[in-house]
């Protein structure tokens, strides 16, 4: 069985907010040189979902990633897990992508990679969050998709699959070959073991361009996008503190009580 794992280099979505800036003529996020890159956590289930598969009826599990200055020790983290093979889509004509040009590279790389029996992806990605890609490679590729899944069981061809809903969780089955997104929901991602890292630094990525892929530099990246971004901004988050007065604690709460009803939150 071949699984196809698809993850991001993202920056480090626990930074906090002085090490960015945004600017608002380009629309663009500018990271601080000393942010920190970190693999997409959404992403890492995905990887995790994977290897329980290998674990359990065994397989072959290639993690592919798209970007410009892709951190080694970063793209790498699949493989230190235990993935077996890495493919990287690393040049700057993949820069400044939209979830449909990415997409589109990430199915044609996979078509070129050879055959495959499940693709899964995270859920969304934790900087922008559009939770697209996934399902534009299902189209590009004409597959059938599960978003959201927090179980996955592979058995006669099908998977098996529970997935979040807003109140619990369902029950599915798809033929493969399939695209699946992973959530949260799946649990902790494993850590790397010792051996799994010793045995990735053996491992080297394939880096492949948008000629390697048999596509054309101007149907990826910011060149091939089709979402016009109008606006990039930080909110503005203001807020009002009012102090509840009383001779007492009963009388202080009891006026909060009052407030409160005037104000219809109670």
């Amino acid at each position: 069985m071949n699984i196809i794992v698809c993850v991001k280099q993202i920056a480090d979505p626990e930074a906090p907010e002085e090490s960015f800036t945004l600017d608002s003529d380009k629309n663009a996020f500018i990271p601080s040189p000393k942010i920190t890159k970190v693999l997409n956590p959404f992403d890492e289930q995905a990887v995790e979902a994977a290897l329980r598969i290998k674990d359990k009826s065994g397989a072959k599990v290639t993690a592919f990633s798209l970007g410009t200055g892709l951190d080694r020790a970063v793209t790498k983290k699949p493989v230190f897990m235990g993935a077996d093979e890495l493919v990287l889509l690393e040049d700057e004509a993949f820069a400044g992508g939209d979830s449909w040009s990415t997409a589109f590279a990430l199915a044609e790389a996979i078509k070129k990679n050879g055959s495959y029996d499940l693709i899964l992806c995270g859920r969304q990605a934790a900087d922008w969050n559009a939770g697209q890609v996934g399902l534009g490679i299902a189209n590009f590729l004409g597959l059938p998709y599960v978003t959201v899944a927090k179980k996955i069981e592979i058995a006669d061809g099908k998977a098996r699959i529970e997935r979040v809903t807003s109140n619990g969780h369902e029950v599915v089955e798809v033929e493969l070959p399939a695209v699946i997104t992973v959530s949260n929901e799946l649990g902790q991602a494993r850590y790397p073991a010792i051996q799994n890292i010793r045995a990735a630094n053996k491992v080297q990525p394939v880096v492949w361009k948008p000629s390697d892929i048999g596509v054309d530099a101007s149907s990826v990246g910011m060149k091939g996008r089709r979402l016009n971004l109008l606006k990039l901004f930080k909110p503005v988050i203001q807020g009002t503190c009012e102090i509840m007065e009383g001779e007492s604690t009963e009388e202080m709460a009891e006026n909060l009580a009052l407030t409160l009803r005037k104000a219809k939150i109670l």
